[in-house]
Order: structure tokens, then C-alpha cells, then sequence
């Protein structure tokens, strides 16, 4: 874990749960794309700047989870680095109580404010065209959280964020999280056509080609939304249809799991309605869905 591999001349990335990407500039100046899920993470990463005699000069976060931006205070505090955040994205980095915040959907209580979930907050700055190194793209990716990006360096590589999840990983939890289903797989879509010399996803093996792996996310996206549907064939309220899907997939429920897997099934559930798949009615004060 936490070791560096080379994709290209002037790309790498770094082995960690949410891949670090990191893209040599000059022969001294490098920039990350993210910086990990803690304090100890970012301390690893200037570790391995400091034993290849780099200087750090900017963080690209693609979004602000937690696992993504959690090492950006210690290695700002260390190095003086810029960090860049997209749209909303910067204001999570600035203000990181908004993610169990929003995921809750209201104060969150102790159990969800800790750093897998809650990074520390950071100086950030929105990024734009004109914050990155020459040669560099943004690729917009929205879907997984609000305003998230990917990136196409100088060398043709592309670092995805976290709009793919490995087979392994869909396997084993079944149901990963996702903020706008309809963006989501409009993201997965257009992912599918792009060309470079490697991809290199966050939560997923680097490779030359990732069209299969997108279908997989696709069909899994599919299958769960046609699950929920199912579920609907009677009037059930959210927590039911919760309750009925962590049990027919063997989920563990608590306090991370609820508000990651709630959130993505509540936005299933908008989408679906979005669609005319289910039906929202209010029957004695609570609220019901019904497939159409």
C-alpha cells in the first residue's frame, strides 16, 4: 500500500484505497490528483516526495469525499501547495461537516463524523481551465457526487475519480453510492468512448481499455433499479424498501452504511419516479411508494 507505480513519462499513481494520481511537471515541481483519506495518508504521500526529491505546487481534488480530500491540510500545511476544488465540490473541501450533513439529511450525530466521512477542512480554491498545468483537461463526471471531475494529462492518461467501481467491489456491497442516478449513467456512457494511453480509477485497476468494466457499473445500476421496482409492488415506505434491500443482499446496517446506502437509494427512488417507474403518494402522514 502507498506505493508509487509509473503509468507513463510523466505520470503515476499512488497504491492506496482511493488512488492518488501524481503528474511530474518539471523535473522538480509535481501536482496530486486528490491526496487520500487522512492525515496519515498525506504524511505517506510526502514521504515519497521527499525520497524522489519533489516539490509539491498544487492538489486537484475530482471531488470532495472524504477518502479523496482527507490529506490536503497536512500536506498544504507542509508544503504551502494550492488546492483546487470543483463548483460545489470546494465548498465541501472548505466546509467538510456538509458530507455527513447531506448524507443524513440533517446534523449528524457522533457516529458519523469521523474521518472516513468528515475529512478536515482545507484552503481550497474552485478550480478552473486556467488553475491547471499546460497540457492538462478537465473531464467533467457528475453523478457519483454534485460537480466531480476527472483529469487528462499532458501523456494521454485519464484519472477517473471514483466513476467506477471494480467488479470485486460491486460483488461483494452490491449497491455503490451515488448521488444523480441520470447523470450517472449518462457519465458511464460517455466514459465509454474515451480514448488514452491508460485509465486509472480510483477505486478500480489502471488499464488501457475500461469498457467492460464501465457496462458492469452500468448493468449493476440497472439491476438495483429494477430491484427497488420490484420491492414497490405494494405501498412501502423508505425505510422498508431499505430494510427489504440490505436484507436480500446480505448488507449490515449501521450508521455509515444507512446514510451512504439511504442517500443512493433515495436518489434511485427520485429517478424512478422522474422516469413513471414508481409513484409517491402521502397516506397518514408518511410517505409511500408504489411501482407503476
Amino acid at each position: 500500500m502507498y506505493e508509487l507505480i509509473q503509468v507513463s513519462e510523466q505520470s503515476y499513481y499512488i497504491q492506496s484505497p482511493a488512488k492518488i494520481g501524481l503528474v511530474k511537471l518539471n523535473e522538480q515541481d509535481v501536482c496530486l490528483i486528490d491526496s487520500g483519506n487522512d492525515k496519515d495518508a498525506g504524511k505517506k504521500v510526502k514521504r515519497i516526495l521527499d525520497e524522489n526529491g519533489w516539490r509539491l505546487t498544487a492538489i486537484y481534488n475530482t471531488h470532495s469525499n472524504a477518502d479523496h480530500i482527507g490529506g490536503n491540510r497536512y500536506l498544504q500545511g507542509q508544503t504551502g501547495c494550492k488546492i483546487y476544488a470543483p463548483g460545489i465540490e470546494c465548498d465541501f473541501t472548505r466546509h467538510p461537516i456538509w458530507e455527513p450533513s447531506f448524507l443524513y439529511g440533517g446534523y449528524p450525530c457522533k457516529e458519523l463524523r469521523h474521518k472516513f466521512l468528515m475529512a478536515q477542512e482545507s484552503s481550497a480554491q474552485e478550480l478552473t481551465p486556467d488553475s491547471l498545468p499546460e497540457g492538462f483537461e478537465i473531464i467533467s463526471l457528475p453523478g457519483h457526487f454534485f460537480d466531480m471531475v476527472g483529469f487528462r494529462t499532458p501523456d494521454n492518461v485519464v484519472y477517473l475519480a471514483d466513476c467506477l467501481s471494480s467488479r470485486e467491489t460491486l460483488d461483494k456491497y452490491q449497491i455503490g453510492f451515488i448521488y444523480d442516478v441520470a447523470s450517472y449513467l449518462k457519465t458511464l456512457e460517455m466514459v465509454k468512448s474515451l480514448q488514452a494511453k491508460i485509465f486509472v480509477p480510483a477505486h478500480a485497476a489502471a488499464a488501457e481499455d475500461v469498457t467492460e468494466l464501465v457496462q458492469y457499473n452500468i448493468d449493476k445500476v440497472l439491476e438495483i433499479a429494477d430491484k427497488i421496482v420490484d420491492i414497490c409492488q405494494e405501498q412501502l415506505c423508505f425505510e422498508a424498501i431499505l430494510q427489504k434491500l440490505f436484507t436480500d443482499y446480505g448488507l449490515s446496517m449501521n450508521f455509515e452504511q444507512y446514510v451512504l446506502v439511504g442517500s443512493t437509494v433515495r436518489s434511485y427512488l427520485a429517478w424512478l419516479k422522474d422516469t413513471g417507474r414508481v409513484s409517491a403518494v402521502f397516506e397518514d402522514n408518511m410517505l409511500l411508494w408504489q411501482q407503476v
